[in-house]
């Protein structure tokens, strides 16, 4: 549940700005007793964290809050019960279960997740229109806000280096393409265009801005905010990529309301239990995959798959399938770390393409004799 859809508490609270509703006062009523505060974490770094209390920001200690499973450490956006004032240090006592998580899998070879925001109602994703548009990794940062609960929105920063209208329509309709459902929305914060409409976006719950380095999202960050927060370095004309000017993820409020988590300059965006996400980003596939003879077609060289006779008449884009394919695949690989049953599935699709290619291969043969 989002919070722009939950009643406000009975009495004004001093952590209104930040998200708190009265879904939190109820989450949090079992610690009042103990004499905890309430805070939303604004910053982690190193095993601390910055907590924005009904005092005022404090500093904590999130010793007694590390468990074993890396999904449940403190993240920016978590709503937690801290320790009262007069502790020196003051710690975290627990985490108040989140409404929402926006999770990509770790660098490592490990099967782990990485909580990049938590208690997300927005998923804003800054796409540079400085360079050329990247429609795949567009649809990859889409499958994990659709997958997080968040509702997702696309943001086309740099407007204003794209002058022709005729062009910028065109770009626009591509990404839109990629994105079905997403709002798309192209920005000018160095001109001030397109602000209001975004504004009206974030200014209800909390967004999360994502993107990779040079995508201008600390400038975005900044016009939002009516102030120069955030650090801000030039990308580079080659490639348009910048240097990571956010080294953390920090959450702030914004003036006309609504809660801001700006994200660093993120190069991996790589899927974690990203089923449903996919089956978002690509609705219009889904939709065509139920009319296929066999329902559990692939999409390859099925008889009777209504997606590859979409592709054939022109009307689903061949990019769209290759990319679909790869993300589900990628998924797949992820989710069989842990998950026996898909290991199992996927080495018996792995032996059926094997049986395919070695039956193609020997008909082959058999026509060249």
């Amino acid at each position: 549940m989002s919070s722009s859809s939950l009643p406000s508490p009975s009495a004004s609270h001093p952590l209104q700005p930040y998200g708190w509703d009265a879904g939190w006062e109820d989450e949090f009523a079992p610690y009042a007793p103990q004499g905890l505060v309430p805070g939303r974490v604004v910053r982690v770094d190193r095993g601390r964290c910055d907590v924005v209390t009904p005092g005022g920001t404090v500093r904590a200690d999130t010793e007694f809050v590390v468990p074993r499973d890396p999904m449940k450490v403190v993240c920016t956006g978590d709503w937690v019960a801290v320790d009262p004032e007069g502790g020196d240090p003051r710690y975290v006592r627990t985490l108040l279960p989140r409404r929402t998580a926006f999770v990509r899998s770790t660098s490592s070879k490990r099967s782990e997740g990485q909580i990049l925001a938590a208690n997300v109602d927005h998923a804003v994703v800054a796409v540079s229109l400085a360079v050329e548009l990247d429609l795949a990794r567009v649809e990859r940062f889409l499958a994990l806000a659709w997958e997080s609960g968040a509702q997702p929105a696309v943001v086309l920063t740099k407007a204003d280096l794209v002058p022709d209208p005729v062009t910028l329509a065109h770009l626009v309709r591509d990404v839109e393409t990629s994105a079905p459902g997403v709002p798309v929305l192209t920005v000018s914060a160095t001109l001030g265009e397109g602000l209001d409409v975004l504004e009206a976006v974030v200014g209800r719950g909390t967004a999360v801005l994502l993107g990779q380095s040079g995508a201008g999202k600390s400038t975005l960050a900044n016009a939002l905010l009516g102030a120069d927060v955030m650090d801000v370095r030039a990308a580079r004309d080659v490639d348009g990529k910048g240097r990571h000017t956010t080294t953390t993820r920090n959450l702030l409020a914004l003036p006309g309301g609504g809660v801001l988590i700006d994200t660093p300059g993120l190069r991996g965006v790589g899927l974690w239990d990203a089923g449903h996400g996919v089956g978002q980003v690509f609705a219009e596939i889904e939709e065509l995959g139920a009319d296929c003879r066999f329902h559990d077609c692939a999409h390859e060289s099925e008889p009777g798959c209504a997606v590859l006779a979409a592709v054939d008449t022109g009307e689903l884009p061949v990019r769209r399938l290759e990319s679909y394919r790869k993300l589900l695949r990628e998924n797949q690989r992820i989710v069989a770390k842990t998950d026996a049953r898909v290991r199992a599935e996927l080495r018996k699709e792995y032996k059926r393409r094997g049986a395919l290619g070695r039956a193609a291969m020997e008909a082959k043969r058999g026509h060249l004799g």
